[in-house]
């Protein structure tokens, strides 16, 4: 399983050279804190996450929020509170799961960190970030699309939990969501990431 090892961009993880801020930062800087992720998004890592996603087999969380909550540890992330990254209710129920919310849950539990799940929802049904063709389009379809629960996220440093992470797109909307009901600072950290 290919790990996504530094150097990279501090704020999004981006392959970038003696870990400097890249350029996507400097010119548009990111709600969130930082994002982290475990593995590329290649080979048996891409494979696991479909099989998660697509396939139906939902018992792949439990290994998966597994080595999340084991690099909790080793990185010690500043975080109160875990929320993962909600899926439409439509699309939810088609799928029969929030596949981040099952990695969420089991990283939450095993690093002893409470669970907001319901700190954050999908208030409009997006087409599938996988269509996107770029960065700006992926932008705009989650622009507006989340909300977060002031009771639940207010005071808190949120650790947000997805499955895959591209441009970063949805994790800074979500991100953005949750500072303006209050979150103190918002981290992300992804299984896998596209490079």
């Amino acid at each position: 399983m290919p790990r996504a090892l530094p150097p990279r961009c501090p704020l999004c993880w981006q392959p970038q050279r003696r870990g400097e801020m890249c350029s996507r930062c400097v010119q548009a800087r990111p709600v969130f804190a930082g994002a982290r992720t475990l593995y590329l998004y290649e080979g048996p890592v891409r494979e696991a996450v479909r099989a998660l996603k697509y396939n139906h087999l939902s018992a792949l969380a439990r290994p998966m929020g597994g080595m999340m909550a084991a690099y909790l540890e080793t990185e010690a992330l500043p975080v109160d509170v875990v929320a993962p990254v909600p899926l439409f209710g439509r699309r939810q129920r088609l799928r029969g799961y929030n596949q981040s919310a099952l990695l969420a849950r089991e990283a939450a539990r095993l690093a002893g960190l409470p669970l907001a799940e319901g700190g954050l929802a999908r208030r409009r049904d997006t087409p599938p970030q996988a269509r996107s063709a770029d960065a700006e389009e992926r932008r705009r379809n989650v622009s507006g699309a989340f909300a977060a629960e002031r009771h639940v996220v207010e005071g808190q440093r949120v650790l947000l939990i997805d499955d895959v992470m591209t441009t970063g797109a949805t994790l800074d909307a979500c991100a953005q969501a949750l500072r303006q009901a209050g979150a103190v600072s918002v981290w992300a950290l992804t299984f896998a990431r596209e490079d």
